[in-house]
């Protein structure tokens, strides 16, 4: 029997059941239903072999299923709660800006206490230096040698920086189980100009989405209009535009400034939460990407005014004897700051805290872009390098958990994951069949306070395009760089023993160098798209 007409019988014989012929076609439609379903089928089936005909069982089995149907998916997942997913990304964030992860001047009260009521990851890292890379390891669970977006395209042909049909994300995996799914922020994979139409979010798994698509049209934070969905909602902001264009968008700066867009879809991403928290309707959980463009640098307003940190006003900083570089960068992420806290009162107000995992991380390290002082802030904290660096400054990203009552408070992790494990992550917590060749494990032992069940990578890595090519590999204690791509000498760090990467160890460890080597081969898939320039 196929899906097909068993979805048609099913659909005859189950009108008078309160669960509803629309909840059991809906059931057909998730792959881990529907294979759950059809095994099912088939093994009654199969019992009922001595029959010359299983026509006569058909109406039991249909009810069978509808029954079958009314439990929710995540009933089939053993010690597996299905909790709302709230995923926070800040976007040029360094390991160094939070007071939690040692931050002297900076004031982060609320990422503070999301630190102290949940989990602080110490070895965290972002799946590439630079913005569009990063996100497609994030939304796909595979590292830079699989995954389909690899570097920041720039130019006309947005299908470089756009993910395709073909390609499976997080949203997708958990929509397929039943989440309602919300995008508020910067997207950065696919956009309404020629070529990027199959990476718009809404053919990639969101219900909805508010916010940027076109990375350049994100770095301006009085922008003249966002995209609600594929609309465009004007604002009344006038900017100046300039010729330096991706996918045919110029990017520019603000000469009247009224609508700030952090504070836009800060507000959106609360009222999706309202929304989604507080249906009268049959509840089912929801999944929140917010993907904040702060503390990132109006690159083009920097090259035009020289102050590409741009903001309302300098709040608790206004007083310092700074630059207004500085001040602006202060500001920036305080607010953020400010607006995480909010996000996490409501879900206290809502009484959602305890059935919510809400992850914080940063899209990869910090910037040098806005013209502020990075010394006075030491972003990178004890890490080498910065954005565009796969050194640890580079690369590696503050993580913190919150799920009250599952992820124990005041805990620290060292376990070593990346954005590519966010995909196995949000399988595993909503029962869903997560899309196979990914480069992705689980944390929800680590999340769950089981340690001790947590799988480990062999090996984490990256490679990174501009500046003439770079790659490098993490395997337990030791980091490997290597630069310029394939043909430059490879470092090698013992990063428990040097966390800033100042000693290259390499020529006393020829046998781990020509191990990394090795993985830097295997890891890398060609891409006629990427090529180091």
């Amino acid at each position: 029997m196929t899906l097909e007409q068993l979805r048609e019988y099913c659909s005859g014989s189950v009108q008078g059941l309160s669960c509803g012929r629309e909840r059991m076609l809906g059931c057909l439609e998730s792959p881990l239903n529907r294979s759950k379903v059809l095994e099912r089928a088939g093994n009654s089936l199969r019992n009922s072999s001595e029959m010359p005909s299983f026509a006569p069982i058909l109406p039991a089995m249909c009810l069978a299923l509808t029954l079958l149907c009314c439990v929710p998916s995540w009933a089939f997942a053993q010690d597996v709660a299905r909790p709302n997913i709230i995923f926070i990304m800040a976007d040029d964030l360094g390991y160094g800006d939070l007071g939690c992860y040692g931050q002297k001047v900076l004031q982060t009260p609320r990422l503070d206490r999301m630190a102290e009521e949940g989990m602080r990851f110490t070895d965290f890292y972002a799946g590439n230096t630079v913005c569009a890379p990063s996100r497609s390891v994030l939304m796909t669970g595979q590292h830079m040698g699989h995954t389909h977006v690899r570097g920041n395209a720039g130019g006309a042909d947005m299908s470089k920086q756009s993910l395709r049909d073909e390609d499976v994300t997080v949203a997708e995996v958990l929509k397929s189980a039943g989440y309602a799914t919300g995008l508020c922020g910067k997207w950065g994979l696919g956009d309404a100009a020629p070529g990027g139409e199959s990476g718009l979010p809404r053919r990639q798994g969101f219900d909805f989405a508010y916010g940027y698509l076109n990375q350049v049209h994100a770095h301006n934070y009085f922008p003249e209009f966002l995209w609600r969905n594929e609309t465009q909602e004007k604002l009344n902001n006038v900017v100046h535009t300039v010729q330096r264009a991706s996918g045919g968008f110029s990017g520019g700066w603000a000469t009247h400034r009224v609508d700030y867009s952090h504070d836009l879809v800060a507000e959106e991403a609360l009222d999706f939460i309202r929304r989604s928290g507080s249906s009268t309707q049959a509840p089912k959980p929801f999944f929140l990407y917010l993907a904040f463009t702060i503390p990132h640098a109006n690159n083009e307003g920097t090259r035009g005014t020289g102050d590409g940190q741009e903001v309302p006003d300098y709040g608790p900083y206004a007083s310092e004897n700074w630059s207004n570089q500085d001040k602006g960068q202060a500001a920036m992420i305080t607010r953020m700051d400010a607006d995480v806290g909010r996000l996490l009162d409501l879900l206290d107000e809502m009484n959602l805290a305890e059935d919510t995992l809400v992850l914080f991380t940063s899209d990869n390290g910090p910037h040098d872009e806005g013209g502020h002082d990075t010394e006075r802030f030491d972003p990178n904290g004890p890490l080498r390098g910065m954005k565009r660096d796969l050194y640890e400054g580079g690369v590696r990203v503050p993580l913190i958990a919150r799920w009250p009552g599952t992820t124990p408070a005041g805990a620290t992790s060292h376990h070593i994951g990346y954005f590519g494990d966010f995909m196995a992550t949000a399988a595993e917590l909503s029962a869903a069949q997560a899309p196979e060749d990914l480069d992705s494990l689980s944390l929800v032992p680590t999340l769950t306070g089981k340690p001790a069940q947590q799988a480990e990578h062999e090996y984490l890595y990256w490679e990174f395009y501009e500046q003439k090519g770079k790659q490098a590999v993490r395997a337990n204690q030791w980091k490997a760089i290597r630069m310029p791509w394939k043909t430059g000498t490879t470092q090698l760090f013992d990063l428990s023993q040097d966390m800033g990467e100042e000693h290259d160890v390499a020529a006393q460890h020829p046998e781990i160098v020509q191990r990394m080597e090795a993985i830097m081969q295997s890891a890398h898939t060609e891409h006629p798209n990427w090529q180091p320039r």
